[in-house]
């Protein structure tokens, strides 16, 4: 077990109608001017702006709107934000939708605090010191950062999409507000896609070179235990309130660090997917999807026992001692199926995405990162063969 720090200061306010305690949650937190950053038309149809606008009438906080974060946000609605909150004297950002959203959200908290470029926390070297109070109204259970340290944006330069992370302190947000019934609406592909997100943000730290730890391993089977219970059920049952609200945990759980807090984490196939989806403009959950049961198969032989242990104590699978890579590829094939049950994309072509781009992709990566991953440290030519293994899947 490594040594660790672990500091995750979010209020949580979960369950059926927290959504109209916004304005008092704010004020509670020390709100004077709200900028509610949104997505698209669906928060305004469904009626949760104007549900959290009178909660924050009603608290008597000022407000203020900005909508239009889509799917991998852009660089150029969080220079607009940083603007408007700085022109309008804003002190808190309430972020009204998905992880994309709050990630959106995160970089304008980030940015209003700093006199530089706040592209300069995503290309490393620079740490943000101070930003904004973060909030949020959660409506997509995904990508977990309501409680996580982290924050990905798209930038272009010079004419290619650039998808940056930034993790730190900042980023974690003050308070959340999470209410499983605003998930019940979801178009099922987006459901699924987030499903397959939570997953994923738990394999990236399950798979570790790190010994002895029992615990977080205990962990993340439990979450991913969940998952594997739930998503039948939700896709079956859309409205179904409790699965909604074991996945909104969920989601919640896997990203905030505690499932991983004690060991070398991985993050290759998430890496690698980020290419996918910069290049390809697609959801992260389905690049995700296709990619790391790929990255799976390609590492497996580094630590058998433990992807046996995986389809053991997740899928139920008994352990054959004797040849445990059988085990490992009876649970990457469990996992590839329920991923397929819900709809989700296995390769390149149900992707949409194009075998001859592997090089591209490829180059990106290695450009500015050079390896990736830390289970298996992945150089160009171990990435394009994860990839050919994705581009080349089929039942």
């Amino acid at each position: 077990m490594n040594n660790f720090n672990f500091c995750r200061p979010t209020d949580f306010y979960f369950g059926r109608g927290v959504e109209n305690d916004a304005g008092e949650i704010c004020k509670k937190h020390g709100a004077k001017k709200v900028l509610i950053h949104f997505g698209g038309g669906s928060a305004i149809k469904s009626g949760l702006l104007d549900k959290v606008e009178a909660s924050l009438d009603k608290a008597g906080i000022s407000h203020l709107r900005l909508g239009g974060v889509k799917p991998n946000p852009r660089a150029e609605l969080v220079y607009e934000g940083i603007e408007l909150c700085r022109k309008e004297g804003v002190d808190t950002v309430l972020a009204v939708g998905g992880g994309s959203v709050i990630d959106s959200s995160k970089a304008i908290c980030n940015g209003v605090k700093y006199d530089g470029d706040f592209w300069d926390f995503h290309m490393g070297g620079v740490i943000p010191k101070d930003s904004l109070t973060l909030g949020c109204v959660l409506t997509i259970a995904a990508a977990g950062s309501e409680g996580s340290n982290s924050c990905v944006i798209n930038k272009v330069i010079d004419g290619v999409v650039k998808k940056k992370g930034c993790n730190c302190q900042c980023n974690v947000p003050d308070f959340a507000i999470m209410d499983p019934e605003l998930t019940t609406t979801l178009p099922p592909y987006q459901t699924a896609c987030g499903a397959c997100d939570i997953m994923c943000h738990v394999m990236e730290r399950y798979f570790t070179n790190t010994k002895d730890v029992e615990l977080t391993d205990g962990l993340c089977e439990g979450v991913l235990r969940t998952m594997v219970a739930m998503i039948p059920r939700v896709m079956s049952d859309p409205k179904d309130y409790e699965a909604r609200a074991n996945i909104m945990w969920a989601s919640t759980m896997a990203h905030n660090n505690i499932c991983g807090v004690d060991r070398e984490q991985d993050w290759g196939s998430h890496r690698i997917e980020q290419e996918l989806s910069a290049f390809y403009d697609c959801a992260h959950g389905a690049g995700l999807a296709v990619v790391m049961p790929a990255w799976m198969e390609c590492v497996m032989e580094h630590d058998v026992m433990r992807f046996a242990q995986f389809a053991n104590r997740v899928f139920g699978i008994s352990v054959d001692f004797e040849h445990p890579q059988r085990t490992a590829k009876a649970g990457i094939a469990a996992l590839r199926a329920l991923w397929k049950s819900a709809g989700l994309p296995l390769n390149f072509e149900e992707l949409g995405a194009k075998r001859e781009d592997i090089p591209v992709l490829v180059d990106h990566l290695v450009k500015d990162d050079k390896t990736e991953g830390h289970f298996v440290i992945m150089d160009g030519p171990f990435i394009t063969k994860v990839l050919e293994h994705a581009a080349d899947y089929r039942d």
